[in-house]
């Protein structure tokens, strides 16, 4: 998805250093076409620009490459690379998508007239400007000081943006939509990013239907449903969908909305169809692949599934932008399939991933999960019981997240099978100590429910506790609106602290703030500060962002 607030998470010379004096200017061109390359290279030169600061790139990987491992103020990329199907836009999308494009740096886009068309709804949408060949110095020098230009106009904003002050950020975008002054527009799209990054939905909604309003925009409209589905309210979400992809049924963007729409709903196949759609629209997206592969392995669909994992492995497993989780589920399916060489493969690259990056306890989850896999596969019950017995004492500590509560889940339905010989007498109390913790949200619990449907009793156990954990929190807001806010803050904060599920220490401090103060109840207010720091307040969500 092509997000604007999609910036490096590495340190950046600021904005600063894309707009101060062309010689200190770093750029990258990236051309299929060692002439071409050539010819914007002069241009860069006769603009200001140092020749040792010029990079050149001619194939998708190299750019990858450049991208996500130095910082450049000025990128100019070809839309189309020969002998391939990958484009600039593809480029774009997935460096942007892993995070590895900082907020300063300038993109120009440079096209044909055959192109021109997609390339110019992109540039409205997130680059900064596109040159149509062919072009002239003049051509570029005017779309780079246009660029520039804009760039510095917003530099509070980006600035913001480099030092992590989001609400800050957010704020000055505010303030330049109601003066409307200049690039009003483009502030309000990081603004409603922004806003919904920050779970200011409501925000977010409104002002995104300000900009549809103002100049319809594919992408504001889009906002408003991202908006709705933030919120949860996915009927008028996928009405304005709906409408969207009516009128640009090319919108990739759209559809990855609308997937997400449906999987908050539990309509798996319609998430899974829903996301076809979007790699069959964009099928070099590594993002869109893997995010396909994982729901097709879910949903039964396993040949395609290890199909499509492959197929994303092997075009970015070497890049920063790849997650790793997808090699997690082409373990599951090797060993469904019985193939030991390739799912010790699996496991080989996922403790090379991890022994380049050891403080990651993700990467180090993910490869236990695919040793355990391996281990059973390979009829070493006996140490295979042993580490999951160890992965289990884990299951409280903070840094546990739902991805690997999932990966979890999906391993114990896998190895209960009794022909394998591996025996999990408390299998049934780790996936109910899980499910305490996970089952905040019924479209979580829908997920959850997904990766262990292939046992009914796992997935009766999830929807029991769901059940379970909704009518606790039913109960206390009663006991709170009764007049007995103490007595059910006292019983969320032991719920939580046995459990670590942030809904219910969430809820607790949501009856604190509306009855309770700390000069009346000091002990209690540094029970729920402590759980709130320990447990709360984090995103229980797929994924490791």
């Amino acid at each position: 998805m092509n997000e604007v607030l999609s910036g490096s998470k590495r340190a950046t010379a600021g904005l600063g250093s894309a707009l101060q004096d062309m010689r200190s200017v770093r750029a990258l061109v990236v051309d299929g076409n060692v002439t071409t390359r050539s010819i914007l290279r002069s241009m860069l030169i006769d603009l200001g620009l140092q020749p040792d600061r010029i990079k050149q790139a001619g194939r998708y990987n190299e750019a990858r490459g450049e991208i996500e491992h130095h910082h450049y103020d000025i990128i100019l990329c070809e839309h189309h690379f020969p002998e391939t199907q990958q484009t600039g836009a593809d480029l774009l999308d997935e460096v942007r998508a892993g995070q590895h494009l900082p907020f300063s740096t300038v993109v120009v886009m440079v096209t044909s007239e055959a192109t021109y068309g997609k390339v110019a709804e992109a540039a409205e949408a997130a680059l900064d400007s596109y040159l149509l060949r062919p072009h002239t110095h003049n051509d570029l020098a005017e779309r780079l000081k246009t660029a520039r230009h804009r760039k510095q106009s917003l530099a509070e904003i980006f600035e913001a943006l480099e030092a992590g002050q989001h609400e800050l950020a957010a704020e000055r975008c505010l303030a330049r939509v109601e003066e409307r002054s200049e690039y009003w527009v483009y502030a309000a799209r990081i603004g409603g990013e922004l806003l919904l990054r920050l779970n200011r939905h409501d925000e977010a909604r409104k002002l995104f239907e300000i900009i549809d309003k103002t100049k319809a925009m594919p992408w504001a409209r889009l906002g408003i449903a991202r908006a709705h589905v933030d919120a949860g309210q996915i009927p008028p979400a996928l009405r304005v969908l709906d409408s969207l992809l009516l009128e640009n049924p090319g919108y990739a963007d759209a559809y990855d909305v609308m997937g997400r729409a449906h999987l908050q709903t539990g309509e798996f196949e319609r998430a899974y169809e829903t996301y076809k759609k979007a790699v069959s629209l964009t099928p070099l997206s590594l993002g869109r692949l893997q995010k396909l592969g994982l729901l097709a392995f879910h949903l039964g669909h396993a040949e395609e599934a290890a199909s499509i994992l492959e197929r994303a492995v092997g075009m970015g497993v070497t890049s920063r932008s790849f997650d790793f989780q997808s090699l997690v589920m082409l373990g599951f399916s090797y060993f469904e399939q019985d193939d030991g060489k390739a799912l010790a493969k699996c496991e080989s690259q996922l403790l090379r991933a991890h022994e380049k990056n050891p403080r990651s306890a993700r990467l180090r989850r993910m490869h236990e999960v695919v040793n355990l896999l391996s281990l059973t596969q390979r009829g070493l019950t006996t140490d295979a019981a042993r580490r999951m017995k160890t992965l289990a004492r884990e299951f409280s500590q903070p840094d546990f997240d739902f991805e690997t509560a999932s990966n979890v889940m999906c391993l114990l339905v896998r190895v209960r099978v009794r022909e394998r010989g591996l025996d999990l007498p408390d299998a049934e109390k780790w996936l109910g100590q899980l499910a305490m913790r996970f089952c905040t949200n019924k479209p979580l619990t829908n997920m959850l429910g997904m990766m262990v449907a292939s046992h009914p009793p796992y997935e009766e156990l999830l929807r029991n506790t769901y059940k379970e954990l909704s009518t606790l929190a039913e109960t206390s807001l009663a006991k709170a609106k009764a007049g007995a806010p103490v007595e059910a803050v006292e019983t969320l904060l032991k719920q939580g602290a046995a459990t670590g599920n942030t809904r219910t220490i969430e809820l607790a401090d949501m009856i604190w703030q509306r009855y309770l103060n700390e000069e009346a109840q000091p002990e209690l207010a540094k029970r729920l500060r402590d759980l709130l720091e320990k447990f709360g307040r984090r995103p229980n969500t797929m994924g490791g962002d």
